[in-house]
């Protein structure tokens, strides 16, 4: 085995949102050598989704450093010299993944030996499956949570003409916490039943249905005063996640009028489930935390099941009910043989998920020379969509930095970083605030 993951392994991890950073750090620390010293170096891409400090407190992973960058900054940084980092993991949208490794491709042209580059999805895949996938294709793992997720990866990479070899069956690295014991009635007053609704940025999107849930969960708290009902929220207005959240259920529930027992919650997932007796949502990620968990959990049908939500995805899970039954006493029983596809791992295997992303890496690790990165995606295979791709970050069609790209070996002055704020306020605010209220318009 390599000196590098007997005694230190050096990881990059370039995020470009809070889930995606949580995604990406939690990962590397799950595939690499159970007997390695991880320093991990966070790199969070600037963007409309650049996670605030709050936000990178709540998910609570700690790097060795952590700094803002562009994609050209990024790419600069890691064309420095040999040897600095053994893996870099990319935890961005599908987009930027190819551009980084096209931008990698070209800034370790020729090296004799070169970081080992790590890219997967967040959580459920539900859309743009091919799209998506072929973005990622070039990286030397493409990681799937599931046994289900790794099959169908396979299937497309082969399906067009593309190496599969890269696709890795592993399991959503922030799964974990205690199995849910069951509600005790005799200790109602210390702890009382709790309902959890885990909503979504943007699903469902229109005012309408988000309204309907809303009041549909604070009927279900008038209904059971006895019971504690949560609206537990991803991000405080103004912030952003993975997704744009045009209508927040913060500025919706002002308008309404919930009884004592309904209230707003953040913070980390897995302290809130630590006390939920059950579990609602329309599609979100936090459905898979809550079944490994062996928590009640169910995917709501009041809209529909439908690609739009992501809840088709839960076709075959047990888990699909309405607010209608849920109100009248309905708890769904999950099927064993779907959470088992899912990669949830709820039979107690999941500590040992992550033994053939493991075992790939260090494979690869001990190699004595990888080949060049080499995306699906060429000027070739892909003349009119790869360039605009990279463009949007600032690359030639070669992958190279275009002329103007910010410089990263000086830190910007500081007329230059309170330009940058401002104009980064400025689009957050164009996209949560105009830009809804443009397109509401335009429906008139």
């Amino acid at each position: 085995m390599p000196a590098s993951t007997a005694k230190s392994l050096r990881v990059a991890v370039l995020a470009d949102s809070d889930t995606r950073w949580k995604w990406g750090s939690l990962t590397a620390n799950r595939i690499s050598p159970v007997e390695s010293d991880i320093r991990l170096d966070g790199f969070l891409l600037r963007g409309r989704a650049t996670p605030t400090a709050r936000q990178l407190q709540e998910v609570g992973v700690r790097a060795d450093s952590l700094r803002e960058v562009t994609a050209v900054e990024f790419l600069r940084e890691l064309g420095k010299e040999e040897g600095v980092y053994d893996v870099v993991v990319l935890a961005l949208v599908g987009g930027a993944v190819q551009a980084v490794l096209h931008g990698l491709a070209r800034a370790w042209e020729g090296r004799a030996k070169r970081p080992l580059v790590v890219t997967g999805y967040v959580g459920v895949v539900y859309e743009k499956l091919a799209d998506g996938l072929l973005l990622r294709h070039g990286a030397d793992l493409v990681l799937a949570n599931s046994r289900q997720d790794a099959d169908r990866f396979r299937a497309v990479y082969e399906g067009v003409g593309a190496d599969a070899g890269s696709v890795t069956e592993v399991a959503l690295p922030f799964l974990g916490g205690a199995a849910y014991a069951g509600h005790d009635p005799a200790a109602e007053r210390e702890r009382p039943y709790t309902v959890v609704f885990a909503a979504q940025p943007s699903v469902p999107e229109s005012r309408k249905d988000r309204t309907y849930l809303l009041d549909r969960l604070i009927g279900h708290a008038r209904l059971h005063p006895d019971r504690e009902v949560l609206l537990k929220l991803r991000s405080k207005p103004g912030e952003h996640t993975t997704h744009i959240e045009e209508l927040p259920y913060q500025k919706l529930v002002q308008k309404a009028d919930p009884p004592s027992n309904f209230r707003l919650v953040y913070g980390h997932m897995g302290e809130v489930l630590d006390r939920t007796d059950l579990l609602v949502t329309i599609s979100s990620t936090a459905a898979l935390e809550s079944l490994h968990r062996r928590v009640p959990t169910v995917v709501l049908s009041d809209l529909g099941v439908r690609e739009a939500l992501g809840n088709h995805h839960f076709v075959g899970s047990g888990c699909l009910a309405s607010w209608d039954q849920l109100d009248a006493g309905h708890r769904p029983v999950p099927d064993p043989g779907w959470v088992a596809r899912q990669g949830v791992a709820a039979d107690g295997s999941y500590e040992t998920a992550f033994d053939a992303g493991r075992r790939r890496l260090t494979e690869l690790l001990a190699a004595d020379r990888l080949p060049p990165l080499a995306p699906y995606y060429t000027p070739v295979t892909a003349p009119g969509y790869l360039p605009g791709i990279l463009a949007r970050h600032h690359l030639g069609p070669d992958g190279s930095p275009l002329p103007g790209a910010p410089a990263a070996d000086r830190e910007p002055s500081p007329v230059r970083q309170f330009v940058r704020k401002a104009a980064r306020g400025a689009y957050r605010h164009g996209v949560q605030r105009v830009a809804p209220v443009i397109r509401r318009m335009g429906e008139l």
